[in-house]
């Protein structure tokens, strides 16, 4: 039997019980207040940090320079967040178990507010290598808490709403495109009114109120008492689909970071406002975080997350190609262009990064691994690692090649990447298409626990075992390979409760 939780306190059942009447036809049920909630809780881990990388930007190398620091010191410190979640990702994933998945998150989380606040701090301290250190450091400490908590909240996003991932990262991605967005302008407000101080304060301040909300909100999750895997990042990489999708991940970030380097030289020549140059930035974060929600919403119903993924791909590439232009486009370099160049880029976004921490998880599970936290957190500490590592590599090319060769040319390096992975995508498809349909499936992550009458009728979310689509439909396949909606009863599945997970081996029917 279940350990006894508390009959007031919620759990993370108790929001899939909700969630388990409407599992017909592919289409997501409704979230409740409850649930809201808990996205709520999870949305401002995305959203503070993405706070975290880009409240500094504006005003951090000004200070700097009055320490006599130099553009390379004070760029390796702005840099080194996204290398230390890169390092760390995976480890905080592979550990996620044994620290706990809330635990994580509250400890991760207050990490990295007193790291911001004590960055505040630094305009007291006048000494150019003191300043640069404490910089470091504290940066270094503000990276590894955040991607604590961002590595905790993906798990928990896959553990809570297994029924409508998609939409769910989604809407998430929407809290991390928004902070993101917002950070510099916040940022440069703050630092108007009170100084250096002032938006350090009030960002660390802001991430201690989401934790006590976090501690309230977020219901307690239970780990299954199977034997655990013991698998790493290499385990994870050998299943050529999650491979794909951290490839993805990584070249999608790489495209951002190549933007976010050479495109403000790039638009001088329109001699554009301060303002107005702003907002060219804000085109692409705000059409993806438009076109998320409604990506995740097609992945969770209808798409194939790789056929997406290909698509996304080719929007890339025509962003690069229209706001170059590409140097084997004849045309001159207009705003028009830029602005729509822009905004089919943030689409590709959306349809490259929605798509792969869901089909990832149907993957890992394909292959055979647990159907867990620790599996998730595996998965989410890589897909952090990979944004990371893609949006390091990113600027440091792009400056590189801006340097050499300019920013048309340089954009074929973006192009050459993004073309050659809708390649592999076509590839991994047209081989996933040969693949003969067996008659078992996978359920995907169901958190309920030991009920008194296990003879009960109950339904699982399931994914498809043969292609990895993650779906709420309950359905078989017949010996021709058609699919059929079909009900799970006592005896068809072989699969027994046990705790709070279900381990379940195949669903024979027909």
């Amino acid at each position: 039997m279940a350990p006894n939780c508390g009959k007031n306190e919620p759990t993370a059942t108790d929001i899939f019980d909700e969630m388990s009447p409407v599992l017909l036809m592919g289409a997501p049920p409704k979230l409740t207040k409850r649930q809201w909630l808990t996205m709520a809780a999870i949305g401002s881990v995305h959203f503070s940090s993405a706070i975290c990388i880009s409240l500094q930007a504006p005003f951090y190398p000004y200070e700097a320079e009055l320490k006599q620091a130099t553009a390379t010191e004070y760029g390796l410190v702005l840099g080194s967040f996204e290398l230390v979640a890169f390092l760390s990702s995976p480890i905080i994933g592979k550990h996620i178990d044994t620290v706990g998945i809330r635990t994580l998150l509250n400890i991760g989380m207050v990490i990295a507010a007193i790291s911001a606040i004590l960055f505040g701090m630094l305009d007291y301290v006048m000494d150019h290598n003191w300043f640069i250190s404490l910089s470091f450091l504290l940066r270094i400490t503000e990276a590894l808490g955040s991607t604590a908590a961002l590595v905790a909240a993906f798990s928990i996003t896959a553990a809570v709403f297994p029924q409508s991932i998609g939409t769910t990262f989604a809407t998430l991605e929407v809290f991390y495109g928004v902070g993101y967005i917002v950070g510099p302008t916040i940022g440069g407000i703050f630092f108007a009114l009170g100084g250096f101080k002032l938006p350090f304060f009030v960002n660390g301040l802001a991430m201690l109120l989401f934790a006590l909300f976090i501690a309230y909100i977020l219901p307690p999750l239970h780990l299954d008492n199977r034997p655990k895997s013991g698998a790493g990042v290499l385990d994870f990489l050998k299943v050529p689909g999650v491979l794909l999708n951290s490839a993805a991940v990584v070249a999608t970030t790489i495209s951002m970071g190549y933007y976010s380097a050479t495109l403000e030289p790039h638009l001088r020549v329109f001699k554009l406002s301060p303002i107005a140059m702003g907002l060219m930035f804000v085109l692409s974060g705000g059409m993806y975080a438009c076109v998320a929600p409604i990506v995740g919403r097609m992945c969770d119903r209808w798409a194939y997350p790789k056929r997406v993924i290909s698509v996304g791909c080719l929007l890339i590439v025509l962003s690069f190609i229209i706001v170059g232009p590409a140097p084997f486009v004849p045309l001159p370099t207009t705003l028009p262009l830029c602005v729509i160049g822009l905004l089919i880029h943030g689409m590709g976004l959306a349809a490259m990064m929605v798509p792969t921490f869901m089909d990832s998880i149907a993957c890992a599970v394909k292959a055979g691994f647990n159907d867990d936290i620790g599996t998730y957190g595996m998965l989410s500490g890589l897909w952090s690692a990979s944004f990371s590592l893609g949006a390091f590599i990113g600027p440091s090319v792009a400056g590189v090649l801006y340097d050499s060769v300019g920013f048309r040319n340089g954009t074929l390096f973006v192009m050459s990447i993004h073309s050659i992975l809708f390649i592999v995508c076509n590839i991994f498809i047209s081989f996933e298409k040969k693949r003969s349909l067996p008659t078992n499936r996978i359920r995907l992550l169901s958190d309920r626990p030991e009920t008194e009458d296990d003879s009960s009728e109950y339904e699982f979310p399931t994914i498809a075992k043969n292609s990895g689509i993650s779906n709420n439909m309950l359905v078989s396949w017949d010996k021709k390979g058609n699919m059929v909606p079909a009900l799970v009863h006592n005896g068809i599945s072989n699969g027994k409760h046990n705790g709070y997970g279900t381990i379940f081996k195949s669903i024979e029917v027909l």
